[in-house]
Parts: C-alpha cells; structure tokens; sequence
C-alpha cells in the first residue's frame, strides 16, 4: 500500500465513532432547499429522511436549525459578517462552533471555500458550487463530495461522506454554500 494510502487509512482510523461504515455515507439533497419558514428533509440514498432542515429562524435572520429525526437539534447555521468578507458559522446545539464556511479571497478558476474547524484540520472545498459539482478536501484527501450524477430526481443532488467524518458539519456546510449562493 502506497504511503499515502496508509496515512489516509491511519487518519481514517483516529477519527473514532461514525468511522464503523464500510464504505461512503450518501445523502440526498434538494436543490433550493433552504426556503423562509419552510422545513426540508436531508435522505439517505434509501430515501429515509434523517434529517430535517427548519427555516423558521430564517424570517428574523439567516439562520438555520438541522434537526434529527427525534427532533432534537444537531447543528445551527448563522450567517457571520466578519471585516473582509462573509461567512456562515455551525454551532453544534450546546452553542459550541463546529466550523465556519468562508470564500476564499483569491479564487482562480473554480470557486474555493474553506471550513475552518476549531481543534480539528480544515477542510478545502473547490468545484462547481452553483451546479452541486465539488468536493470536500482535507490536504490532498478527498472526504467528501456533492454531486448530481448520483440521483435522476429534477432538482436534487448528493453528499457522499467517507467514512469516520462528521457528517452533520459536512451537510452543514453544504446547506451554509447553498445560502451563500442564494444570497450571491
């Protein structure tokens, strides 16, 4: 196994719980999912709703709450005006920041964003935002990536998570990109 796989595989391996899959973790995805005051639901690629996207918060400030299926709160997405340009920041639900999504100020070809996590690496995202055609990176490691070609539905689009990430901040940050374009 070349090097880098087995550091790959090493990483993959420290990451602890939720690192149990053998493969990927796919979600479906609705383009426009976020609308003001409307709920939306996040699907496993078995189509069973796993998490729901609450935008009540939405009518007094641009916030978001994902939920489980228990509804209990998981994440929040609030937009964040930092001095030179805007970001979305995820709080888990006891408040505490599981990451900012900021642009990238210098973006060459393809739009570039970073989420900046606390104690934890930061992980690059670079691709086509507006059509849901990028990835999730950490270095030169892929840990995620949005798509469409996974699913024939009008309008909607993948998230396929590698194993041993917390796939809350990654569909956080998905969520926070598709706020982020709609605001554009």
């Amino acid at each position: 196994m070349p090097r880098r796989a087995e550091r790959r595989e090493e990483r993959r391996e420290d990451r602890g719980p939720g690192g149990g899959h053998t493969g990927p973790t796919r979600y479906q995805m609705r383009q426009k999912l976020v609308s003001i005051g409307d709920d939306s639901w996040i699907e496993n690629d078995r189509g069973e709703k796993v998490y729901k996207v609450d935008g009540k918060a939405l009518r007094v400030r641009d916030t978001l709450i994902i939920k489980d299926r228990q509804d209990r709160e998981v994440a929040k997405i609030q937009t964040k005006v930092v001095r030179v340009k805007d970001s979305m920041e995820i709080e888990g639900p006891g408040g505490e920041r599981l990451g900012i999504v900021k642009k990238a100020l210098i973006t060459p070809v393809r739009e570039r964003y970073t989420v900046k996590i606390g104690d934890g690496p930061d992980i690059d995202i670079q691709g086509n935002i507006l059509d849901h055609e990028y990835r999730f990176e950490v270095g030169r490691d892929r840990v995620a990536e949005v798509s469409k070609k996974w699913f024939r539905v009008r309008d909607t689009y993948g998230v396929e998570i590698d194993p041993g990430q917390n796939d809350v901040v990654i569909l956080a940050a998905t969520v926070a990109l598709d706020m982020m374009q709609g605001r554009g």
